[in-house]
């Protein structure tokens, strides 16, 4: 793009589309629309730098974050889009790109923190990555890093899920382990923590479904559903409805009706 038209983005405009593609699972579009965030920040903090050595006045706007926020979400997001399409190396090269981005001048104290936030998820990222591509040895390292990060235990849990279907695991144990924090999972609100929640309860019916578990597998199904129904997210409610199927000659009467009215409801 040229750099007079990079300039008049709003890169947390860009930032909202991203969220937006990434609830939508559109993940070719994550990663075009990711770099245009890339290709923008890179023009100004660049714009700035020449600025800066050049005495001249620094450019003004106004951002939801500092710079280097812009810099690891982008990152992020293609990282993340590539993990969804299964391109686990070109997931790793984002990873490492925003596991350290103290190179950036100017940091100021909120743009370290920034740092400090994306070397963590980096961290947390790298393991899930491991994991899912088949090296199992990291699942305790995993696990320890979720009980030092409360906050990173609901996407952990469902990537561990993900990596327990692929790979024949039984999790059992350290679903346990977490059994405090996975009952307080229905009390969020905020759209990313649902859209987590219910990858987790869809995938945790899954592996409820293969180990015979179906009251447990029902159960889940139904708490997908309900998310899904009360998001309104079309995807995701068709989704588990076909996973209801697969478990509907051993729900009750009380389950099939509890689908059947959500179903009239859309």
């Amino acid at each position: 793009m040229r750099p007079f038209f990079l300039k008049s983005i709003n890169p947390d405009v860009i930032v909202e589309m991203l969220e937006m593609a990434c609830r939508l699972e559109k993940w070719n579009k994550v990663i075009e629309t990711a770099e245009i965030l890339y290709e923008c920040v890179q023009c100004l903090y660049q714009e700035q730098q020449y600025r800066k050595a050049k005495s001249l006045p620094m450019l003004t706007f106004e951002l939801e974050h500092p710079m280097v926020y812009y810099y690891g979400f982008s990152h992020l997001m293609r990282g993340m889009a590539c993990q969804e399409k299964g391109l686990y190396e070109e997931s790793r090269a984002y990873i490492d790109k925003y596991a350290e981005l103290g190179w950036l001048e100017d940091l100021g104290e909120d743009g370290l923190e920034v740092v400090e936030e994306f070397r963590s998820l980096a961290q947390a990222n790298g393991h899930a990555l491991e994991l899912l591509s088949g090296h199992v040895e990291v699942l305790a390292a995993y696990t320890d890093f979720l009980r030092e990060n409360p906050e990173e235990v609901l996407p952990g849990l469902d990537t561990i899920l993900r990596a327990a279907l692929r790979h024949g695991l039984n999790v059992d144990k350290l679903l346990e382990t977490f059994s405090d924090q996975t009952a307080e999972f229905g009390t969020y609100e905020d759209e990313g923590n649902l859209a987590h929640y219910y990858s987790f309860s869809h995938h945790l019916a899954l592996y409820q479904k293969r180990a015979g578990r179906t009251e447990e597998a029902l159960e889940q199904v139904l708490q997908a559903v309900r998310l899904a129904h009360r998001s309104g997210n079309d995807s995701y409610f068709t989704r588990s409805l076909a996973l209801f199927e697969l478990l509907r000659d051993w729900a009750t009467a009380e389950q099939v009706r509890e689908v059947q009215r959500m179903i009239k409801e859309r």
